[in-house]
């Protein structure tokens, strides 16, 4: 069973951030903005993703899981109330969702 990203978490989370960039400092702001783009790159990539090549879907999951934890980085530092409980809820699961198929799938890809 593919894995992919469902278009209500995808608006969820733009909308998070959207309204988070809006507000506070301005390098929480440019920082939100720029987890905005590489969360919606990550998704891209993983849409776009060829399931029939292991290894490359092996690869892909990787750079998700890398990049929502970097992205929650940020929510973390920059988000507030529920906001930050919602968005960082969000992008650690996506995390472990992939991190989880990672250990069961790609063994040694």
């Amino acid at each position: 069973m593919p894995i992919r990203p469902t278009l209500l978490v995808v608006a969820l989370l733009s909308s998070v951030v959207g309204a988070a960039a809006q507000g506070g400092d301005g390098t929480c702001a440019r920082d939100v903005v720029v987890a905005q783009s590489m969360q919606r790159q990550a998704i891209d990539q993983l849409e776009q993703a060829d399931l029939s090549d292991q290894a490359k879907s092996c690869r892909v999951w990787r750079r998700h899981v890398d990049t929502m934890r970097r992205v929650a980085a940020v929510y973390g530092r920059c988000l507030s109330g529920s906001d930050r409980t919602t968005g960082l809820a969000q992008v650690q699961t996506s995390e472990k969702e992939f991190a989880q198929a990672i250990r069961e799938r790609c063994k040694g890809e």
